[in-house]
């Protein structure tokens, strides 16, 4: 064998050597492309907006590996679907690559309960908006602290600062409603910005239960008034009453919008 390899010329040998090392190397990379599976390329499903169950069965039947990356609550979207994927959909990747999943929990954390008690009505409702809680019912109590918050309650109970509630719980107040009860005739605020008409209101003791914009508002105080709930009149077009500390619904605009005149 050593006598055959001798025989032949240093060139001839150094040839053949070099020969063999491409046709190794090349060997190689064919084997390495065949396990690696190079050049094999999927595009990504969308499953935002899907149950992840079945987002998930997609996926793998796809040839994805899957993992569950974080888990939010979104009060807004429906519970046990995709809100996050990564790789986004549509995105062209290499077969076996891992798609990670955000998804909205089914079961709503739990959230603080803030102090609202001592706080005015208007504040305790951005301080439930905060916290991701709603107003529940609403009872007025003769009190000199009109407006103000008297007692929170969470399911017939008082509840204290600092408590674990589930997201979305609705939170009942008591409220101070003055020490006259006195009627007043509801005001027209139809026309006024919502400046104006809030300084009507604080005048007659009557508290702004929500404000619902039509369209986008930059600046709310210059806002104009086009409906409000109760609204001056009945359908017989007798006036109707108020109590101070009683609630009202205001709807605003960035453009004065009057009502028409149905005659």
């Amino acid at each position: 064998m050593f006598k055959f390899i001798t025989d032949k010329s240093i060139w001839v040998n150094i040839l053949a050597a070099v020969t063999l090392a491409i046709l190794l190397i090349f060997l190689v990379l064919q084997l390495l492309g065949w396990i690696t599976k190079h050049g094999v390329y999927l595009t990504v499903p969308g499953v935002i907006g899907k149950d992840y169950q079945q987002s998930i069965h997609l996926l793998e039947s796809k040839g994805f590996d899957v993992i569950i990356q974080d888990s939010i609550f979104t009060d807004t979207l429906t519970r046990g679907t995709i809100i996050k994927q990564l790789p986004d959909s549509n995105a062209t990747v290499k077969i076996n690559r891992t798609v990670f999943l955000t998804v909205n929990r089914y079961i709503p954390p739990m959230v603080t309960m803030p102090l609202l008690e001592g706080r005015s009505f208007s504040f305790a409702m951005e301080l439930l908006k905060r916290n991701h809680l709603q107003l529940g019912d609403t009872i007025f109590k003769p009190d000199f602290m009109k407006g103000t918050i008297l007692e929170q309650k969470f399911r017939g109970l008082r509840i204290s600062p600092g408590s674990k509630v589930q997201w979305g719980s609705k939170i009942s107040l008591i409220i101070a409603g003055g020490l006259m009860d006195q009627e007043s005739m509801v005001p027209d605020l139809v026309g006024l910005t919502y400046a104006e008409a809030k300084q009507q209101l604080e005048l007659l003791g009557v508290n702004i239960a929500g404000v619902v914009a039509n369209g986008i508002i930059v600046d709310t105080a210059a806002a104009y008034i086009y409906k409000q709930n109760p609204e001056p009149m009945d359908e017989e077009k007798r006036p109707l009453f108020i109590r101070s500390g009683q609630l009202m619904d205001l709807y605003i605009s960035s453009v004065k919008m009057l009502p028409v005149d149905s005659l």
